[in-house]
């Protein structure tokens, strides 16, 4: 979508929006509220009753929402004002709260539940985790990122869960810091291919995290209790959900949780391979990476795909406010770089390195070429450090 199409899809419903907002009704929270949690009933009620329901699931999670994008148009209004503000944490609170239960009931129906056909249990567990590593992750991004201390330990209960609580502390400390450079493990480089950034991704920022809380523990003045280390908590705590899969279906269960984790997984690096591959900071003369600015990750424009995933394709207004919440991120087609296709399609492509390099690295050399000749002096943008807030 070019920036004159973005632009007239906003005009075009910028009246029913404004008729809403003076009747009192905040059309953007509807959207978040329905795309978001409609899939949790889906799939909770997949769980329980079977029948087609495991195939409505999948097809809601995939054909529903690529055809909501492709063929609906409906521009979500930026809200920053106080109520819009309060519901959006109540719905990322509601949608934390219900990620745990869902996430049991998902391994229970796929590994133990009677009555489900095979088939119906590989539905059921296809579209639970693309739930899980596209609306699931997606909120738990959005918790770790809140002022509440509560929110945070949410989301790093979510990231828990799908056993990779590090998520919590490198994302923050280090991919916000040193994102579009070759120091951060989640910035895919030009021509590097999902699957080779995969492995590099995971490994590269469990270290980096887990060597930004050691670094900051001893810089304390008071040395805190070893078991305090979030390392520790979120080690220990995959353990405790692995021993809750096996309470719930024994090892069945175990290899199933893990099983959705790693798919659940794939589809979080899958969303750091795609907003960052091959954008890169330039370094000023003073040898520093220049600020964070909006050409330094891709952006999608797509609505439905959009709300059901908290505004997350609204990348790079994230990147340069990441204390901003998720219904005030702002998206310009002009000073952004878009992807061509919806966030969901783009990650899809991404399974296949020779078609996305085809498709992406023209747009890349296109976006880096114009970073490189923006003067630092103009370049938009913000530094952005890593938020040392405690758990």
């Amino acid at each position: 979508m070019t920036g004159d199409e973005l632009g007239a899809m906003v005009a075009g419903n910028s009246r029913v929006q404004r008729r809403a907002l003076r009747q009192g009704i905040d059309v953007a929270m509807i959207w978040f509220a329905l795309t978001s949690l409609s899939p949790v009933a889906i799939l909770a009620a997949a769980c329980l009753w079977g029948g087609v329901l495991p195939w409505l699931a999948l097809a809601y999670v995939t054909v529903f929402v690529t055809a909501m994008d492709r063929w609906t148009h409906i521009a979500l209004p930026v809200r920053e004002d106080d109520s819009s503000q309060r519901q959006a944490l109540r719905l990322n609170l509601v949608l934390g709260l219900l990620h745990l239960p869902l996430l049991a009931l998902g391994v229970w129906a796929v590994a133990d539940a009677p009555g489900l056909a095979l088939a119906q249990r590989l539905a059921i567990a296809l579209a639970l985790g693309l739930y899980l590593g596209q609306v699931g992750n997606s909120n738990a991004h959005v918790l770790i990122h809140a002022p509440d201390r509560w929110a945070r330990r949410l989301g790093m209960a979510v990231y828990i869960s799908l056993l990779f609580g590090h998520h919590a502390s490198a994302h923050p400390r280090i991919h916000h810091v040193l994102v579009a450079s070759d120091g951060d493990p989640n910035s895919a480089r030009r021509g590097e291919g999902f699957y080779r950034f995969w492995p590099r991704a995971w490994i590269g920022s469990f270290r980096a995290g887990l060597r930004a809380e050691t670094q900051a523990r001893a810089r304390l003045t008071q040395r805190p209790a070893a078991l305090s280390h979030p390392y520790v908590i979120y080690c220990g705590g995959a353990v405790l959900t692995l021993a809750m899969a096996f309470a719930l279906a024994g090892w069945t269960g175990c290899l199933v949780l893990f099983g959705l984790a790693s798919y659940a997984q794939m589809q979080l690096l899958l969303a750091d391979y795609i907003q960052h591959y091959g954008l890169r900071r330039t370094r000023l003369a003073n040898g520093r990476l220049q600020p964070v600015g909006p050409q330094h990750s891709w952006n999608a424009p797509h609505w439905y795909s959009s709300a059901m995933m908290l505004n997350a394709p609204r990348h790079s207004d994230h990147h340069q406010h990441p204390a901003r919440q998720f219904p005030a991120l702002r998206l310009n087609a002009t000073t952004m770089p878009v992807w061509p296709y919806s966030m969901p399609m783009m990650a899809t492509l991404a399974l296949f390195p020779g078609l996305w390099r085809r498709r992406m690295d023209p747009h890349v050399l296109k976006w880096q070429a114009q970073i490189e000749n923006t003067p630092s002096s103009q370049a938009p943008g913000r530094r952005t450090d890593a938020r040392n807030l405690p758990l």
